[in-house]
């Protein structure tokens, strides 16, 4: 396995960009928003980092695991399982639905495409 460390890098950035939000911000626009683009692109950079096959559908499937969390939420899944007073699970999952979220997992797969799509362009332009 040969890690990409451009990838594994960014993945740093953000996981430290991300645990900043978590501790110190508390708006209404970067936690809840920001945060949640960030999320998507972070398992994003992580997952190339260490993967070397083609991914080209992984921004799709990333979508449709952060959006099934967040279903996951809608119904309450947590307190389903009991599962509470477990803070890792409770952190996790949440507990807290909200469309708009959903809305920011689609904001991230979009730039995560545009991003690949650049990096695309740029590798066949130095060819």
């Amino acid at each position: 396995m040969k890690i990409n460390m451009k990838y594994i890098f960014v993945f740093f950035i953000l996981l430290i960009t991300e645990t900043i939000i978590a501790l110190f911000v508390n708006d209404s626009i970067i936690r809840p928003y920001i945060g949640d683009v960030l999320v998507i692109i972070l398992m994003y950079t992580l997952i190339r980092g260490i993967i070397q096959k083609p991914t080209k559908f992984l921004p799709i499937y990333l979508l449709l695991f952060a959006s099934t969390i967040e279903v996951c939420q809608y119904f309450n899944l947590v307190n389903m399982l009991c599962l509470q007073d477990n803070k890792v699970i409770a952190t996790i999952i949440g507990s807290t639905f909200d469309i708009r979220d959903i809305l920011c997992y689609l904001v991230a797969t979009m730039i995560i495409f545009i991003w690949e799509k650049i990096e695309s362009d740029t590798r066949c332009e130095r060819f």
